[in-house]
């Protein structure tokens, strides 16, 4: 029983800490804002500190439905994606009748058009070279993928896949890329 009594007495004052510093922080006031300004020179200083550029999900929408308009307008059945500089897709749109391999496949094109910040179509040519850059996870070294950069630097990848050739999926890519500049 003394046991018992001993645990039950520590849970409540463990209770009571926990509740106590909860409230404590819940009503402590706020910390005032730092100045933007401060705070800006304070970030430039930071050597450790880089800024990034990156596509708005509204950007990366409007590449989509450019690159899609440009495949209808052929009369093809694409499908499209456009993802971040990390690879991670923003946004996919499968066009009607669109193949069912063709969502995958715009996406790893999109993909490996970023991470070498070059259009697939060239990066399928270096294969002779370096057969084994087909293993990487993730790629596909096919015609239809273009990289979207800023400053010189790649900030998104569009590919597209489900037309007949490579050339008119890197085409209707490039229309969706265009359509950022407008």
């Amino acid at each position: 029983m003394k046991k018992i009594l001993i645990g039950a007495t520590a849970a409540a004052a463990l209770a009571a800490g926990t509740f106590g510093a909860v409230s404590a922080n819940a009503s402590a006031p706020a910390a005032p804002a730092a100045a933007p300004a401060a705070a800006a020179k304070a970030d430039a200083a930071n050597k450790n500190l880089q800024q990034s550029t990156h596509l708005t999900i509204e950007a990366a929408t409007k590449a989509a439905q450019a690159t899609l308009d440009a495949a209808e307008d052929e009369n093809q059945r694409v499908t499209v994606a456009v993802v971040d500089r990390n690879g991670n897709t923003l946004v996919t749109l499968r066009g009607d009748g669109a193949g069912p391999q063709s969502y995958e496949s715009a996406e790893r094109k999109a993909f490996t058009a970023v991470s070498w910040n070059a259009p697939t179509s060239v990066l399928a040519g270096r294969l002779a070279q370096a057969p084994n850059l087909k293993d990487i996870p993730g790629t596909l070294f096919l015609g239809g993928g273009v990289p979207v950069t800023a400053k010189g630097a790649p900030i998104a990848g569009i590919g597209v896949a489900g037309a007949p050739s490579g050339d008119l999926d890197e085409k209707f890519a490039r229309a969706g890329a265009e359509a950022l500049g407008k």
